[in-house]
């Protein structure tokens, strides 16, 4: 029986979308006094409320940055969320936080572009997910190096992540921790990291060894 979510928010990814997000790394550096005008040319806009810190781009996914300003500085992590997920968490039986995070919920699914399920499964999950890493290799023109469900998200259910890596960058599309102002949510996303973040690849079939490296690409 698939595990249920409460909800489900999504945006199909796009190749064009992935192609954008990955191109940020090596653009050329914009100063600090130039960034908003680089942001109104790419049609973008801050966004403070579903993700602290984070930028809404012009197709509607919301970007965040480590450091916080978007463009350029490849030793910078980032990723791009087209998916929010409201999981049933075990420790919150009576749903005593359901009012408040239907309400985050709304608020990812009121995006132009966005739809959402209540409840959903993890089937219409690793819908999303599958759909969004189709996206990724036909941009990149290679499947995943690696793919395999993982619980790397409590309290998401576990769901399938997948990585790609450039000559530089570690791609890493599956579940993660939100990381705005109300930690409850998971996020469905693409993560772009230096692949100096964390050890050398682990062998296929190794999920202790996958976790960890996946872990250290992403969390930040």
């Amino acid at each position: 029986m698939p595990i249920p979510v409460h909800a489900l928010a999504h945006r199909p990814l796009t190749a064009a979308a992935v192609a954008e997000f990955m191109a940020l790394p090596a653009v050329s550096a914009v100063t600090t006094e130039a960034v908003d005008a680089e942001m109104r040319r790419r049609g973008w806009g801050w966004e403070h409320q579903l993700v602290c810190e984070s930028v809404r781009t012009g197709s509607g996914y919301v970007l965040c940055t480590e450091g916080y300003e978007p463009f350029g500085r490849p030793a910078a992590r980032r990723f791009l969320v087209f998916g929010e997920i409201y999981p049933v968490n075990p420790a919150d039986e009576e749903m005593t936080n359901g009012p408040w995070l239907y309400e985050a919920m709304d608020d990812w699914q009121q995006i132009p572009g966005w739809s959402g399920r209540r409840p959903g499964t993890l089937r219409d999950c690793e819908d999303v997910l599958t759909h969004a890493a189709q996206a990724v290799t036909d941009h990149l023109r290679t499947p995943p190096e690696r793919a395999m469900v993982l619980d790397t998200a409590y309290p998401c259910p576990a769901l399938t992540h997948r990585v790609w890596r450039t000559d530089t960058h570690a791609l890493v599309l599956g579940p993660a921790g939100d990381n705005g102002p109300y930690g409850y949510l998971t996020h469905l996303q693409l993560s772009c990291t230096p692949l100096t973040c964390g050890p050398e690849l682990p062998a296929a079939g190794d999920k202790d060894g996958l976790e960890g490296w996946i872990t250290a690409h992403v969390d930040w």
